[in-house]
């Protein structure tokens, strides 16, 4: 049988087409000498090696009034990073109000779909996703309603931002809507890309369960920082904060008696979200390896370079100055200075312990025992005398090495 001379010339650029993919996966096994990773690449296959030449993807999974501000500087301030502080607060804003106080289960999977999917958009710098959710709807994709624009450094500096000043200026939180004007998402999403890694914080994700859709995406090399703290300390850090809302827990300090009207979900909800997802965690399932870390508060602020250089670590970054600078200007002090409650100039040591005088012991005793499965998980002692609760010389965090999973 005679070939025609077409036949042939595409056989023979199909040869060219295999032997040059042959090549190029031979090279990328080969040219890495990390331990374990040719092994990894030969198991994974293309999708290690796709993550491989992209950016690190880091998200802070925390609750409020748990120090995820102060973790999420750790990342603002580093000059790689483009950092987004409670992205998800537009989605919560947009579609809470939509469903009932007690929401379905179907309601929760759809807020959740929603959040993931936004996360996922984020990491790729498509902010045009997070104008569905921006109330009113930007205009030629400028907007000034971006939930706390302040807390980012990139969206509050050159070239987002220009204010006049010095070319490095960066805007404190409180001058940059005033100084910046609108925000351009289209700038936004440029700045981001320039960037090596992305980092994003919240506390409106349940928990570690929630995010396996987006660990497992090949799109994505994303690594989770799940941040907790002694709920007690969360309780007193809230009820100080939110004084409205945590009114009853500010009269039964001041009264010694519990009102017959307390919310109770408002401490036992915490500590069950911790509880569900810290055992997630520390299951270690097989899609969490070298994706998962447990960080608690009271180490970070104990032992804040030492910490936030295991964190680093973890995620494959390395740390710079600019970090390690704003670790010494904001973990050493005066506490008068850090008397707004979103602030982070502070001794961050006393600040993890500060909770023990704001709570009475009769507030310490129920909580101890409404959470004491996860106070058990994750280290903390009860306190088990008021005189032991207030002599700060007795810690109630027991030394716990929380590596993580890799």
């Amino acid at each position: 049988m005679q070939c025609s001379w077409k036949a042939v010339l595409l056989l023979v650029l199909a040869s060219i087409a295999i032997q040059y993919t042959a090549i190029r996966t031979f090279t990328a096994k080969s040219f890495h000498t990390c331990p374990g990773l040719a092994e990894r690449l030969c198991k994974e296959g293309p999708t290690l090696a796709y993550n491989l030449s992209r950016k690190t993807h880091v998200l802070i999974l925390a609750t409020t009034r748990s120090g995820s501000s102060f973790m999420g500087q750790l990342f603002n301030q580093h000059l790689d990073v483009f950092y987004l502080f409670e992205p998800l607060y537009h989605v919560q804003n947009t579609m809470v109000p939509r469903f009932t106080q007690g929401r379905s289960p179907t309601d929760r999977r759809v807020i959740l779909g929603t959040s993931r999917d936004l996360l996922r958009s984020l990491y790729d710098c498509d902010l045009y996703f997070l104008e569905n959710y921006i109330k009113p709807p930007p205009i030629n994709h400028t907007t000034n309603r971006i939930f706390r624009r302040g807390a980012s450094r990139v969206l509050c500096s050159r070239p987002v931002c220009d204010p006049p000043g010095s070319p490095d200026l960066v805007l404190e939180e409180r001058d940059c809507v005033r100084k910046c004007g609108l925000l351009n998402l289209t700038v936004a999403a440029e700045a981001c890309r320039e960037h090596s890694h992305v980092a994003i914080k919240t506390v409106r994700m349940p928990g570690v369960n929630d995010l396996r859709a987006l660990v497992e995406d090949p799109r994505l090399n994303l690594k989770v920082i799940q941040l907790v703290r002694d709920p007690r300390g969360i309780l007193a850090s809230r009820s100080e904060t939110f004084r409205d809302k945590y009114r009853l827990w500010r009269l039964w300090h001041s009264t010694g008696r519990k009102p017959y009207n307390l919310d109770e979900t408002q401490l036992t909800t915490v500590c069950e979200d911790f509880s569900n997802s810290v055992s997630a965690g520390l299951q270690r399932p097989m899609w969490l390896k070298g994706k998962y870390m447990l960080v608690r508060y009271e180490d970070l602020a104990r032992n804040p370079v030492k910490k936030t250089e295991e964190i680093y670590s973890f995620l494959g970054i390395p740390m710079d100055s600019h970090v390690a600078r704003w670790l010494q200007n904001n973990t050493q002090g005066d506490p008068a200075r850090g008397r707004n409650k979103y602030g982070m100039v502070r001794n961050s040591a006393a600040t993890a312990e500060k909770w023990r005088f704001r709570l009475s012991y009769g507030i310490v005793v129920f909580a101890q025992n409404a959470c004491q499965q996860v106070l058990e998980q994750l280290g903390y002692k009860m306190a088990t005398s008021e005189e032991e609760l207030k002599n700060p010389s007795v810690s109630l965090v027991e030394e716990r090495d929380f590596r993580p999973f890799s």
